[in-house]
């Protein structure tokens, strides 16, 4: 048997190929050898694939050690041997191995831009730069190093951009290029306006931080405050606005919130920091401030602690008085002192006394606002007895109370003595004791003599114990008033005055009792005093009467001795007298006159006469007002008039004197409204008044050619009526003549709506063409047949 052809193949790294063995013959075996001599094994990068008289040898992704003389040798089977090769030649194609774009550097530091080319042969690698090639003649600051890298010196932002770096294989005629981005990164730069500020807390005020940056890329800004990163929250506010600025703003400052703030810029190629600061002023607040308890007569600290920034002064009020004292104030009396420092202050009181007693106000103040506090200093003393009543009356069988009235702090404990020895609170037969904060109240019912005497009250606290004597008295009836007068007397009343009794008898006087009778009877009436009152009105007498009086007082144990007789008489029965008299206007033409009575002269009022009259006319005008009425209306009257009143009460003995009024009725009022008549009216009232004004106006126009010329189409409808008439008079004559010049239009009005019988009496008229004031008038008919008829009123007939 026998093979091909030696033959020769390049292959380039990465590339794979196979290679095909064939015998000629009848070969047992075919294997392969590699350029080392070893027969090739299988493996991931190669394989075989053998048959009868063909192998095939696969290399796959060459690599440079794969370079070589590969034998293929086959054996029959007499074990003869024949093999053929091949060379393989492998070389490196151009290949740019994990150029990173962009490449990034920091401004001011010598770049070192990366190309890493291979190939076999070594390529030549040129650098480009804005289509141009960089030469170190005219870039003095790029320089092309051995390993084919491009550096720049003192790299700038301006030297930022895309280079290209292009290899070339001049004996294979390769080239390539990659185009790499360059980026200078510059540092950031940080500034602040404002590097201070202040704010109030607790007042919702907000403050905002400013930082302005620069820096290639963007810089990331981020707030620090005592070494932490602050996070967005609803207090701290981030926003970042054109030009590099980036705010912090804190929302409703709190004490806490002041002190130092970082603003920190940080991009890739570094960072930057600076400080900003919050002085947070606080309104002063009182922190510390307590009720105090101090027993009289010993001393009083009082302390208030307040803080605030700046640190407030403090100062002190006494509520009682208003009063104040501040730091290093000293009173007059030497026992108010107040000492401060650092936002405390101590205010002393000396020997405490019961008037210090109350409420004590602890004011802190700056220049930021002011806080205040209230205390109370409370003092313990010693029970104080409240009453200097300490003599009670009584009497055999009636309870009386003694009151035991006590101040004290802290409250105390009351118990009461007789003779020495302790009353329990359970009481005996005849005492009982009732019990009550401050007030301890004995009630004693004397059964004897023995029962009445002295009584001790003790009073006892953690600050003291007193005592107070009480003394039980048998009581008496008062003694008999005196001065007893008598005035004011009328026909039916009397008023009686007297003086109290010298003694009330120990016992409070209940009420007096007037006893009063007519001379000659034997039978007395009571009258009782309201209350102590010492004048009680009689009621009731009889006019022209003379009567007895006498008083007497009466108190718990009874009623004293009367007081001497008192003899008065009553007034015999007379004429009223004049009524009082006011006045108001009424409505329209009326006036209201108010009457109010004065004496009667002992019998009711029967009526009242009003005369009334205009100042120019002579005649009276007479009203009677029954006596019961409290008014009299006068009406109808003239406006623009004054009037003279004269007002007389009778009752059934006579008239009293006149009373003298005078009043004046204004001018009659002006009823035309000052805007428009037509001002509130619609388009279709308007338009209804002005054809009613037009059918007015014809009818004046008729009316006057009625009188004036005898005319129009009045006169026309009169003459037709008269012509009709039945019966002739001489009025008639008169009117069919047109000479009933004195009868009203609103007659002729009613003959045009033919009013078929209807009556109508007119008044007469004077020559001179005015009303007359006489009642006379004449009566005009129309009868079914329209005929007029007038005659003269019946009674005038």
């Amino acid at each position: 048997f026998s093979f091909l052809l030696f033959y020769s193949l390049e292959l380039s790294v990465g590339e794979s190929k196979f290679f095909i063995c064939t015998a000629i013959g009848e070969p047992v075996r075919l294997d392969w050898y590699n350029p080392q001599g070893e027969r090739i094994v299988p493996s991931k990068r190669m394989a075989l694939h053998t048959e009868t008289s063909r192998s095939r040898l696969i290399i796959y992704n060459a690599i440079i050690e794969d370079a070589g003389i590969y034998r293929c040798q086959a054996t029959d089977a007499s074990g003869h041997t024949e093999e053929a090769s091949v060379v393989l030649e492998i070389y490196q194609r151009l290949t740019f191995r994990d150029v990173q774009s962009p490449q990034e550097f920091r401004h001011g530091e010598t770049a070192e831009v990366v190309c890493d080319v291979i190939s076999s042969p070594v390529p030549v690698v040129v650098w480009y730069y804005q289509d141009r090639e960089i030469t170190e003649e005219h870039h003095s600051r790029f320089q092309v190093l051995p390993n084919n890298n491009l550096q720049i010196h003192q790299v700038t932002k301006a030297d930022e951009g895309v280079y290209r770096c292009e290899a070339s294989v001049e004996a294979r005629g390769e080239i390539d290029f990659v185009d790499i981005a360059v980026v200078v990164n510059v540092p950031p730069v940080l500034s602040v306006f404002q590097q201070s500020f202040n704010a109030t807390a607790d007042y919702q005020e907000s403050v905002t931080f400013t930082c302005i940056t620069s820096g290639s890329p963007d810089p990331l800004v981020t707030w620090h405050r005592k070494g932490q990163q602050l996070e967005p929250s609803e207090q701290h506010v981030f926003n970042r606005l054109e030009g590099g600025r980036s705010m912090l703003t804190i929302r409703n400052i709190r004490q806490g919130d002041g002190g130092t703030y970082t603003c920190k810029a940080t991009n890739k190629a570094g960072s930057q920091e600076r400080e900003l600061f919050l002085k947070v002023f606080v309104q002063p607040h009182i922190t510390q401030l307590k009720n105090v308890t101090a027993v009289e007569g010993s001393a009083a600290m009082i302390s208030c602690v307040a803080e605030g920034e700046p640190l407030p002064d403090i100062s002190w009020r006494r509520a009682s008085d208003g009063q104040t004292f501040v730091d290093g104030d000293k009173s007059q009396d030497g026992r108010f002192e107040v000492r401060g420092r650092h936002g405390k202050s101590v205010l002393t009181i000396s020997g405490v006394k019961l008037t210090d007693l109350g409420r004590f106000d602890c004011e802190a103040l700056s220049r930021i606002g002011g806080h205040q506090k209230s205390m109370f200093l409370d003092i313990e003393y010693i029970p104080k007895f409240l009453t200097n009543h300490t003599i009670y009356y009584s009497w055999e069988g009636n309870p009386v109370n003694i009151s035991c009235d006590v101040m004290s702090n802290p409250p105390a404990t009351m118990l009461w003595r007789r003779e020495r020895f302790t009353i329990s609170a359970e009481g005996t037969a005849n005492t009982r004791v009732h019990s009550a904060e401050g007030k301890s109240v004995l009630e004693v019912t004397p059964m004897s003599d023995r029962d009445f005497g002295r009584y001790n009250c003790t009073a006892r606290n953690n600050i003291g114990v007193r005592y107070q004597e009480f003394i039980l008295a048998q009581a008496d009836v008062p003694s008999n008033p005196y001065s007893v007068r008598l005035s004011a007397v009328s026909q039916r009343l009397a008023t009686v005055t007297f003086m109290k009794p010298d003694s009330h008898g120990g016992v409070p006087i209940s009420y007096y009792l007037v006893q009063y009778k007519e001379v000659g009877s034997q039978e007395w009436r009571d009258v009782k005093s309201h209350s102590v009152q010492t004048t009680v009105v009689l009621t009731g007498l009889e006019p022209n009467t003379t009567y007895e009086v006498r008083v007497a007082a009466v108190n718990g144990k009874g009623q004293g001795e009367f007081s001497h007789t008192e003899t008065f008489q009553t007034l015999p029965i007379r004429e009223p007298s004049p009524p009082a008299v006011h006045g108001q206007r009424g409505m329209g033409k009326a006036y209201r006159l108010g009457l109010v009575k004065q004496d009667d002269g002992g019998m009711p009022i029967v009526e009242y006469i009003v005369k009334y009259k205009t100042d120019k006319e002579e005649q009276w005008m007479t009203k009677l007002v029954p006596g019961a009425n409290d008014f009299a209306m006068l009406q109808p009257l003239q406006w623009n008039t004054r009037y003279e009143v004269e007002i007389t009460a009778r009752n059934v003995k006579g008239l009293s004197e006149p009373t003298f009024y005078q009043f004046f009725m204004p001018q009659k009022p002006d009823i035309t409204g000052k805007k428009s008549l037509f001002s509130g009216l619609g388009l279709g009232a308007v338009v209804g008044l002005g054809l009613g004004a037009l059918l007015l106006l014809l009818v004046l126009v008729d009316v006057s050619c009625f009188f004036l010329r005898h005319c129009g189409l009045l006169m026309c409808i009169t003459r037709s009526l008269c012509s009709k008439k039945t019966a002739t008079s001489g009025k008639g004559k008169e009117i069919e003549e047109g000479k009933a010049a004195y009868l009203p239009i609103w007659v002729f009005m009613k003959l045009m709506r033919h009013e078929i019988g209807s009556t109508t009496k007119l008044p007469l008229k004077e020559e001179n063409g005015k009303e007359s004031l006489k009642p006379d008038t004449i009566e005009i008919k129309v009868h079914s047949d329209n005929s007029l008829h007038t005659k003269p009123d019946d009674s005038k007939a």
